[in-house]
């Protein structure tokens, strides 16, 4: 491997969220200087997450199967879905286990400096799996950042003449704050006092 290849894999590595330049070296160096033990199943597992893992055809969830085994779940309410922006926010809900209900993943949230639009964030599928579910209640559990409270506002006007209870996180969640981020007792706290908002 030159020089170069390591810059190249440094380089890759710190694109990764949450890592600068020196974390990245060290993560490289460590895997470099373990290949049997780190590197070689590091790239096994990255290979199978590229071929295997995909996305939920329903609620946008990532999963080896489509619909994801949420979806697919006869144990889940399915007259509830609770919008989040991303995996990780669906992952917080589901580590605490307060939540029977479905999902739906955003994937972001409504930006027109960063491009993202209704097109963007599949309001059309919300829309859709609310008719052909009958579902009940959507519960609004995105960030409290500006970007956040925009969506769920959008969201909730769209959702005004569907005639079903639109709720929203409440107290416990702080203004500017990313739900994955909340501890366990924060976020139990914000569901348990959802507000409705339609």
């Amino acid at each position: 491997m030159t020089g170069n290849q390591i810059d190249i894999l440094i380089n890759q590595i710190s694109k990764l969220p949450g890592l600068g330049r020196k974390s990245a070296q060290r993560i490289a160096l460590y895997l470099l200087n373990n290949k049997e033990q780190s590197l070689s199943p590091l790239i096994s597992s990255l290979k199978v997450a590229r071929e295997k893992i995909l996305n939920c055809e329903k609620c946008n969830n990532i999963d080896t199967v489509s619909p994801c085994s949420i979806c697919s779940s006869p144990k889940r309410d399915k007259k509830s879905i609770c919008v989040v922006e991303d995996v990780s926010d669906l992952w917080a809900f589901e580590r605490i286990g307060l939540y029977d209900g479905l999902y739906q993943v955003l994937g972001g949230t409504l930006s027109a400096i960063n491009g993202i639009g209704f097109n963007e964030i599949n309001l059309n599928k919300l829309e859709k799996r609310i008719h052909d579910q009958k579902v009940k209640e959507v519960i609004l559990a995105l960030s409290t950042t500006t970007e956040g409270q925009t969506t769920s506002h959008v969201i909730a006007e769209k959702l005004e003449s569907l005639n079903i209870e639109v709720t929203r996180l409440a107290q416990g969640v702080p203004i500017g704050g990313e739900v994955h981020y909340l501890d366990e007792n924060t976020l139990n706290a914000a569901f348990q006092s959802r507000k409705k908002i339609v």
